[in-house]
């Protein structure tokens, strides 16, 4: 196998770490990568020297992001026809709701989020584009494991299973029962198993291979969450993932 080089490895951790901090001192990069200070002073300039890195405005040893990272995450954006039909589809489908909504994709045994159009009501969940969360605590994470055939579910999960919550499943058995209940249901419930406080319902999104390639959610605070919410907000989520799907080219040949 081609060698990997760990300086660009190195660098790529250091980067990776802002998609969660606005900002970072160069003692709190160390301290997280747990590398020699003068490693990590040695990748810090240079990406500042390309710009990858900026330091903040008087406090020359703190850093965030810089251009280069936004203008390769744009060109990726522009190229993934999902993330702009998915971000037209999720605010039609929170105006109708008044809850916010989401799109995801699989990636590991996790979901990263693509796509949110916020929630209408003053109190609403706190979500972000490129959060990265395990996919077994959300409903679009079940929605994509159950799509996937035995053999790749036993690859991506991990031998245990860590909860975010009490309600978190933790339990690989357990999990996979609840897998194949939502491939039957096509629809998925986050039963505050990634915010106690919070509750979410999935639907999967398919593209014109009529591969799940994605998963479309409503979410909303508990206080909001009843019976007769959840029943409106499960058919909205799956007339959005219908509506999306059928935008990424698939055909539901059931329909005909």
């Amino acid at each position: 196998m081609p060698r990997v080089v760990p300086a660009v490895t190195r660098a790529l951790d250091i980067l990776e770490l802002f998609l969660d901090r606005p900002e970072l001192s160069a003692r709190e990069i160390t301290e997280r990568l747990g590398l020699p200070r003068t490693t990590v002073h040695e990748l810090l300039v240079t990406l500042v020297a390309r710009s990858y890195l900026v330091s903040v405005p008087g406090q020359p040893v703190r850093y965030r992001l810089g251009m280069p990272p936004f203008q390769l995450g744009a060109a990726f954006a522009e190229r993934l026809d999902l993330v702009r039909e998915a971000q037209e589809v999720a605010q039609s489908v929170a105006a109708a709701s008044h809850e916010a909504v989401h799109a995801a994709v699989l990636d590991g045994a996790d979901v990263i989020y693509l796509v949110k159009a916020d929630s209408t009501h003053p109190v609403r969940m706190v979500s972000a584009v490129g959060r990265r969360l395990p996919a077994h605590c959300t409903a679009v994470g079940k929605m994509l494991l159950s799509s996937l055939d035995p053999a790749d579910l036993d690859a991506r999960l991990p031998a245990q299973l860590t909860g975010m919550t009490p309600d978190s499943i933790t339990d690989p058995r357990r999990l996979r029962a609840e897998l194949d209940e939502i491939r039957a249901a096509g629809v998925a419930v986050d039963n505050g198993e990634s915010d106690g406080a919070v509750r979410c319902v999935g639907a999967p999104v398919r593209d014109h291979t009529g591969a799940t390639v994605a998963a479309m959610s409503i979410s909303a605070p508990i206080m909001r969450w009843t019976p007769a919410t959840h029943a409106d907000w499960t058919r909205l989520v799956r007339d959005g993932a219908a509506e999306l799907s059928a935008r990424l080219g698939y055909r539901d040949r059931r329909a005909h």
